[in-house]
């Protein structure tokens, strides 16, 4: 399985701190919040990796190269100056992700899910969702056992992590737009699955949590478990 760290964000929130860099290369624990990910998806069994990149793009791939050094291939899909938000990046990006199901995980979450790979089977997406954070208390999604749709009132939050069937994204233009809208009608149809993943999740999206993870990480309250088999 193929997975794709999406990155090319213009990163608002994260200001000024993104004036001169893109929040992917923002340092927490001393290494920059894409190279973490990256370690972490090469320990699970990812050795094709695809980032896509807009804003500032060329410094992310001068900083990873071809990811021989994180003991992966990386493939870049390029947005140009703008970034196609998560839904047109992930369609953009599907001839280098080929055919078969793939993961895709936002740039700025840090999570302590395994991130193993998982085949959704005849459902169209796999959604690994968290208890809802102080910012965003409403959450996205209702998960009844392991169905996930857009109709109950107790609801989670989507964390970033994804695995999908490139058939979602059937009859999409090669342009920008959201990824939601493609989750709610296949959630319609009843193939959306998901999962509730308890453990550690945080929303890099401003200043001050990336500050609150870098502490995380000095005192060791932020440990990324290594990879473990999962069945599919």
């Amino acid at each position: 399985m193929r997975a794709m760290i999406l990155a090319a964000g213009r990163g608002e929130r994260m200001r000024p701190l993104t004036d001169t860099r893109p929040k992917p290369l923002l340092a927490a624990g001393g290494e920059p919040l894409i190279v973490h990910l990256l370690r972490r998806l090469a320990a699970a069994g990812y050795k094709e990796i695809v980032i896509n990149l807009a804003y500032r793009g060329e410094m992310i791939r001068e900083a990873l190269g071809d990811g021989a050094a994180y003991g992966a291939h990386i493939a870049y899909s390029d947005e140009g100056k703008t970034a196609l938000e998560t839904g047109g990046g992930l369609r953009r990006a599907l001839p280098l992700l080929g055919d078969a199901p793939f993961l895709a995980v936002n740039a700025d979450v840090w999570c302590d899910h395994p991130l193993y790979p998982h085949d959704p089977g005849d459902d169209l997406a796999h959604l690994v969702l968290v208890d809802n954070p102080p910012q965003h208390p409403g959450g996205d999604f209702h998960l009844q056992g392991d169905r996930v749709d857009d109709a109950g009132e107790s609801r989670l939050t989507f964390s970033g992590i994804g695995y999908y069937r490139p058939e979602l994204f059937a009859g999409t233009p090669d342009d920008a737009f959201p990824l939601a809208p493609l989750l709610r009608r296949a959630m319609a149809a009843g193939r959306v699955g998901g999962e509730h993943h308890r453990g550690l999740w945080l929303d890099i999206g401003t200043p001050e949590r990336l500050a609150d993870l870098d502490a995380r990480l000095a005192t060791g309250r932020a440990h990324a478990p290594h990879a473990t088999p999962h069945r599919s």
